[in-house]
């Protein structure tokens, strides 16, 4: 008989749907019977999925994204006792052996309700094992302070603040019988009988990291679409740069970081992801809608993006330097991480320039450094590979 396998997307941006539907598809079929609950607005992905998926519903990612910028809490109590309640209700249904939540918070409540062993796919940099120095997000108050006071006050205020995001959670597993997860919003964020990190622990050591924490590795996706009709027409004889602000970036910085570039000997490959182009496009940019991810970090010299794991990691794999324009909390840890081993530069979203973005694409092309990071990480990453390490994980769970 398959072990039956029900993994969950938090579908408020497009990670949380990658990785895992990286994992599931890649599991032996004939020993996992694996089914992937997920809001509806990635039905064109699901539906050219090798796995069957169910529908549950998420908040908007505008929601999502409005909370993140003005620092409020993600969900509320109602928000994660419906998630509960769906949860439950899919999980009776279906029966798993197994659940998988890629930041389905809930699912700290109701995989332990029903008794069934949950594994959480999360990032290092959340984990409770690791050392921070914080840098201020992008917030309200930061285009009035500047970055640096900013990030002193908010290392100041960031602990309380981390325990006001936790009380809708504790209020719900109260409500359920389950004890507080504390003040601390990492222990909401990690909480799992087995935890996953999608990191390598030399990008982002943790330390007196339990045995139910586990290095799983980067998790690779990039959607299925098809290539673009310039994809086989790119000058050979400029460097390659690849341009995604993603689902979670500041894209309206998307027409000042081209006309950054616009006079730069490169080519620009450009996925917009939902974004109108530009009408009077320079004639060394290419643009499409949405790329082949990993096949476009691969052939590129530099990867522009917003900071976040999903394209810094694309990059990094394909030993290829990153510049991140980050604006929430997440791509400011991930980028801190990959600055301060010279595979890349962080910009903030709030106070960028175009001649600072021009500076480092001069510094970082001609500097063999950066590259040179970038492939040592590259390493790294090869010794964690994401599927294998899993399944090694679900056999030690359920033995055959």
């Amino acid at each position: 008989m398959r072990t039956r396998l029900l993994f969950f997307s938090e579908a408020v941006t497009l990670a949380h749907l990658g990785r895992p539907l990286a994992l599931a598809s890649s599991l032996d079929p004939q020993r996992y019977e694996s089914t992937l609950a997920c809001d509806d607005r990635y039905r064109s992905i699901l539906d050219q999925a090798p796995i069957s998926s169910i529908s549950i519903s998420s908040i908007s990612s505008e929601r999502f994204m409005a909370a993140l910028a003005q620092g409020r809490p993600l969900y509320d109590d109602l928000t994660l006792e419906k998630y509960v309640q769906q949860d439950l209700a899919l999980i009776d249904s279906l029966r798993p052996d197994i659940v998988i939540g890629d930041f389905r918070l809930s699912l700290s409540v109701s995989a332990r309700l029903r008794k069934i062993p949950y594994l959480a796919i999360t990032n290092a940099y959340w984990s409770p094992y690791a050392r921070q120095r914080y840098i201020a997000p992008v917030l309200p108050f930061t285009g009035l302070t500047g970055p640096t006071l900013a990030t002193i006050l908010f290392r100041l205020v960031r602990p309380l603040a981390f325990a006001l995001h936790t009380l809708p959670m504790n209020r719900v597993r109260r409500h359920h019988g389950l004890p507080s997860l504390g003040a601390d919003l990492r222990r909401v964020y990690t909480d799992a009988d087995y935890t996953l990190y999608a990191d390598v622990p030399e990008l982002f050591p943790t330390h007196d990291l339990p045995a139910h924490h586990r290095y799983l590795g980067p998790i690779l996706w990039s959607p299925p679409v098809a290539r673009p009709p310039w994809w086989n027409q790119l000058p050979s004889d400029k460097p390659l740069i690849y341009l995604t602000l993603g689902s979670s970036g500041a894209n309206d910085l998307l027409p000042s970081i081209i006309h950054a570039c616009a006079d730069l000997p490169v080519c620009l490959m450009v996925a917009g992801a939902g974004t109108e182009p530009q009408t009077g496009m320079p004639g060394n940019v290419y643009w499409a809608d949405y790329l082949p991810g990993i096949e476009a970090a691969a052939r590129s010299s530099l990867v522009i993006c917003n900071g976040g794991s999903p394209t810094s990691q694309q990059a990094l794999a394909a030993g290829v330097p990153v510049i991140g324009i980050a604006s929430n909390l997440d791509q400011m840890l991930n980028m801190r991480a990959i600055l301060a081993k010279g595979a890349g530069h962080l910009l903030r979203a709030d106070s960028f320039r175009p001649e600072a973005l021009r500076k480092h694409v001069f510094e970082m092309l001609d500097d063999p450094r950066p590259t040179e990071r970038a492939r040592e990480i590259r390493d790294w990453f090869a010794r964690y590979p994401a599927p294998e390490r899993f399944a090694r994980l679900l056999e030690e769970i359920v033995p055959r």
